[in-house]
C-alpha cells in the first residue's frame, strides 16, 4: 500500500496525486491539515530523512520562525515545531512498501512501488 504524506491544496501534492491515479495506484493520502502529525509520524519522519530534506526551509513556517530557533533546533525542538506546524514539512513524502521516498521523483517511486 502507498501512503502519501502532505497538505491537500499544495500544488506537489496535487502532481502527485495525478500522478498516482493516472498509473492505477491505490493509496491512501494522509493530510497533515486534517489528520495532523503526531510525535509517531514526527519520529518516523526525522529518522527516514535527514533534517535538511526533511524541513521546508523556503516556506513560510520557516521564515517566520526567530534566527536563533532555526540556528539551534534539536531534534526534540524539531519534533515540536512538526507537530504544532506541520506546513514546515516538505512534500509530498510517501510511505512504499516500508520505504520512503521525498518529493515527486517518478523514477524513485517507480521503484519503490515494483520493488
Amino acid at each position: 500500500m502507498v501512503k502519501l504524506y502532505g497538505i491537500y491544496n499544495c500544488d506537489k501534492i496535487k502532481k502527485a496525486q495525478s500522478w498516482l491515479k493516472k498509473e492505477n495506484i491505490d493509496y491512501h493520502f494522509h493530510d497533515y491539515k486534517k489528520a495532523g502529525c503526531d510525535e509517531s509520524l514526527a519520529k518516523k519522519l526525522l529518522n527516514q530523512f535527514p533534517r535538511k530534506i526533511l524541513i521546508n526551509t523556503r516556506g513560510t513556517t520557516w521564515r517566520k520562525l526567530p534566527e536563533r530557533l532555526k540556528k539551534s533546533l534539536e531534534r526534540e525542538e524539531l519534533m515540536s515545531l512538526m507537530q504544532n506546524n506541520p506546513s514546515i514539512i516538505k512534500r509530498p513524502i510517501f510511505e512504499i512498501n516500508d520505504q520512503w521516498v521525498i518529493g515527486c521523483d517518478i523514477a524513485a517511486l517507480q521503484k519503490s512501488i515494483n520493488h
